[in-house]
C-alpha cells in the first residue's frame, strides 16, 4: 500500500511538471497558435499571486482564510516557494508508541513465558521453545564443576556472562550492563531499624503445581511454596514477611495468562502503598519444562528442586529499548540476582541454575530488591520444592538480612 501511494505521489508530480513545462513552451515559443484567452488567465493569475504575495493585507478579505494567522503564514510560504513545496510534500507521522502499540508491547510481554491450556498444562509447543530447550540441556550437565569466583574472572565479560548467565535471544545485554564489581558492591541490605514488613512475597501465576499437587490443595502448589517461604522467614529468619495470594492468571472459571502481569500491578502497588517499610518484593514461580526434564538435585541427602533467578531489562531486539516497560531499577534488581546466584554458589553448589535474561520488564520495577524465583517446574515434586523454599530462605537471608 505504501508502495503504492508512492508510486501515485511521483506520478501526479511528474505530471504536474509536465503540464507547466508544456504551457510554458505554448506561451513563450508558440504563440501563434495559442488562445488569447489562455494568455489572459496566465497574467490574471500572475497578478493574483504578486497581490497575495505583497499585498496580502488588501487580498485578505478576498481570500477564504480562516483568520489572518493562516493568511500571514500563507504569504510567507508564497515569498519562499520552496518552503511552500516542502510543506506540499510532507508526510507526517505519529508516535511509534501510540495506544495500540503499547498494547501490543503489553500482549508480548504476557504471552513470552510458556503458553498453558485452561487446566494449567504447558503447550506442546511451548515444551520446545527456547527457555525450555535450554533448561533442557542444563539439566542433563551432572558433576558439573562449580565455576571459580574471585573478582578478576567475575570482571571479564565474557566469563561472567557464560558462567552465570542464560540470555534469551529476545534481548541482548552489553557490558555496561553487567559490572559485576558495581554489581557485588551494591548495598542489599534490609533497613532493621524501621518497624514494618520487609517483604512482599506474592504469584503472577498461582495457578501453577507440580508433578504429584493435589487438585483443590493450594497448599501443593507454588502458592502453597510462598506459605512456606514466608514463614521460614518471618520464624526462622525473623525478617518480617507478607504473604499476598491474589490470583491473577484465572478468567471464567479457567487458567488465563494473557493479562496476569496486567491485573497483578493495581493490587501489588496498594500493597505497597499501604506498608511502606516494605524493600524488598518477590514474585514466585514455577517454570515450564519439557516432560523428560527434571530440574532437581540432591542437598544434605533430600532431592531439591533447582531454582533460577530471573531478569527483565526492558529491552528487545526488535524494539530497543522498551519505554512502555520503563524500569528504574534494573541495575539493582541485576545486582539482587547475582548477588543470590553467588551466595547460593558458595553455600550450595548446583542449587540454582543461570540467572536468565529476557527482554520485559515482568512487574520488577516496583521496588529496587524486585525478585522473579522459577522454582523447580512442572516435572519436579512437592517434597522438591519445600526442600528448595528451605534453602532459598537462608540464602535470602545470607545477602538481605
Amino acid at each position: 500500500m505504501e508502495c503504492m501511494r508512492r508510486k501515485y505521489k511521483i506520478e501526479k508530480i511528474a505530471a504536474g511538471g509536465t503540464a507547466i513545462l508544456l504551457c510554458t513552451c505554448i506561451m513563450y515559443t508558440g504563440g501563434t497558435r495559442m488562445e488569447e484567452e489562455l494568455k489572459i488567465r496566465f497574467h490574471e493569475m500572475l497578478q493574483n499571486m504578486t497581490e497575495s504575495t505583497y499585498m496580502s493585507s488588501l487580498t485578505y478579505l478576498n481570500r477564504e482564510y480562516d483568520n489572518p494567522k493562516e493568511a500571514i503564514a500563507k504569504c510567507a510560504f508564497n515569498m519562499v516557494p520552496l518552503g511552500s513545496y516542502i510543506e506540499s510534500k510532507a508526510v507526517y507521522t505519529i508516535d511509534a508508541e501510540d495506544e495500540m502499540t503499547n498494547e501490543m508491547i503489553l500482549a508480548m510481554q504476557e504471552a513470552d513465558e510458556n503458553e498453558v491450556n485452561k487446566d494449567g498444562k504447558i503447550s506442546e509447543e511451548d515444551a520446545k521453545n527456547e527457555a525450555s530447550k535450554k533448561a533442557s540441556e542444563e539439566a542433563k550437565k551432572t558433576n558439573q564443576t562449580m565455576p571459580e569466583i574471585s573478582i578478576d574472572k567475575l570482571k571479564n565479560f565474557e566469563y561472567l556472562t557464560s558462567h552465570f548467565y542464560t540470555v534469551d535471544s529476545s534481548t541482548f545485554v552489553n557490558p555496561e550492563d553487567l559490572q559485576a564489581e558495581k554489581l557485588l558492591n551494591t548495598n542489599l541490605k534490609l533497613d532493621k531499624t524501621k518497624s514494618g514488613p520487609k517483604i512482599l512475597v506474592y504469584h503472577t501465576h498461582s495457578q501453577e503445581a507440580f508433578v504429584d499437587s493435589v487438585p483443590g490443595d493450594v497448599n501443593t502448589t507454588i502458592v502453597g511454596m510462598g506459605r512456606i517461604l514466608t514463614k521460614l522467614l518471618n520464624e526462622k529468619y525473623g525478617i518480617e514477611t507478607i504473604h499476598h495470594e491474589g490470583i491473577y492468571d484465572m478468567e471464567n472459571g479457567h487458567v488465563d495468562r494473557s493479562k496476569a502481569y496486567e491485573r497483578a500491578k493495581p493490587a501489588i502497588q496498594k500493597i505497597l502503598k499501604d506498608n511502606p517499610s516494605i524493600e524488598m518484593v518477590i514474585d514466585l514461580h514455577r517454570d515450564g519444562v519439557r516432560e523428560d526434564t527434571h530440574l532437581m538435585t540432591e542437598i544434605n541427602g533430600k532431592p531439591t528442586a533447582k531454582i533460577m533467578f530471573f531478569n527483565g531489562l526492558s529491552r528487545t531486539r526488535t524494539n530497543g529499548k522498551v519505554t512502555v516497560l520503563e524500569n528504574p531499577y534494573i541495575q539493582n534488581n541485576l545486582a539482587l540476582s547475582l548477588q543470590m546466584k553467588l551466595a547460593a554458589e558458595k553455600m550450595y553448589p548446583g542449587f540454582t541454575r543461570k540467572i536468565y535474561l529476557k527482554g520485559y520488564r515482568y512487574n520488577m520495577h516496583f521496588k529496587p530488591k524486585n525478585m522473579l524465583v522459577e522454582g523447580g517446574a512442572q516435572t519436579n515434586t512437592v517434597e522438591e520444592m519445600k526442600n528448595a523454599m528451605v534453602l532459598l530462605a537462608e540464602i535470602l537471608n545470607e545477602v538481605i538480612g
